[in-house]
């Protein structure tokens, strides 16, 4: 039997998802592009799960679509791809599903659908090493699925360079384009990419999934609008179990202990 393509484990309240084709440098294969969908959604609806860190195994964090798989598609029907293609985008849409917060720990490479990874991810480190791009141009493709989450994630004219140029840059680059948020020595960044994690799970899960919640959906509408939506959500805020504790724990000097609720 195959060895898993994603490795799953959950320690303490965080869960750590690795993609586990290291001799491939972890590319997006079907299969474990369905185990990552699997394994993404398994820990967004653990309740015990406050944060998920995304890596890979081996030399590289994802190098992308697989290229054997690729060149099956010359010899399918339109048809064929269109829904084939259309189960692909899943994992992509999760990034606007989840409200746990996805944390990308990245080495070695990132590149097409793996920068696009760390564009979905809610939270992006990377060791000072890893490289990124989005170089699908050099196949004479266009990074259709990724574009709208490298968009969000640098802006329009730089989103704009990186699919035009094809380029794989450096994760300093990244930093400075807003790709990734912070950057380490290889040799810290898993345990920078743990602190991290611990960090953000010490807080209200439900505060931070309403975060989230209040940041993807304002993400398009217009400010009016999306006062509107932050009211309600902040209503559900109010009524919470979590900010009576937080509120009282501060007043008292002492930690709060979040429920959830």
């Amino acid at each position: 039997m195959d060895k898993e393509a994603v490795l799953y484990e959950v320690r303490d309240t965080i869960a750590k998802i690795t993609l586990n084709l290291p001799e491939m440098r972890n590319p997006l294969t079907t299969r474990l592009t369905n185990e990552l969908i699997a394994a993404i959604e398994a820990a967004d609806q653990d309740e015990q799960v406050k944060a998920i860190i995304l890596t890979g195994n081996g030399p590289a964090f994802c190098a992308g679509g697989d290229m054997n798989e690729f060149k099956e598609n010359f010899s399918k029907s339109v048809p064929q791809l269109y829904f084939e293609g259309k189960e692909g985008t899943r994992l992509f849409e999760l990034g606007a599903a989840i409200r746990t917060p996805l944390i990308a720990s990245v080495h070695g490479a990132a590149l097409g659908g793996g920068c696009g990874l760390v564009a979905m991810s809610h939270l992006a480190i990377a060791s000072n090493q890893a490289k990124f791009g989005t170089t699908e141009l050099r196949l004479g493709l266009v990074p259709f699925v990724i574009l709208p989450w490298i968009r969000r994630a640098v802006g329009e004219r730089k989103a704009m360079e990186m699919m035009l140029t094809a380029d794989i840059f450096s994760a300093q680059k990244a930093y400075e384009y807003g790709l990734i948020h912070r950057m380490t020595a290889p040799e810290q960044l898993e345990e920078e990419t743990w602190k991290l994690a611990r960090l953000v799970a010490s807080y209200s899960p439900l505060a931070v999934k309403l975060g989230i919640e209040a940041f993807r959906t304002t993400e398009q509408t217009d400010l009016l609008t999306s006062m509107t939506q932050l009211c309600t959500l902040r209503l559900v805020a109010f009524s919470s179990h979590d900010l009576r504790e937080g509120a009282t724990a501060f007043l008292e000097r002492r930690a709060p202990v979040w429920e959830g609720k």
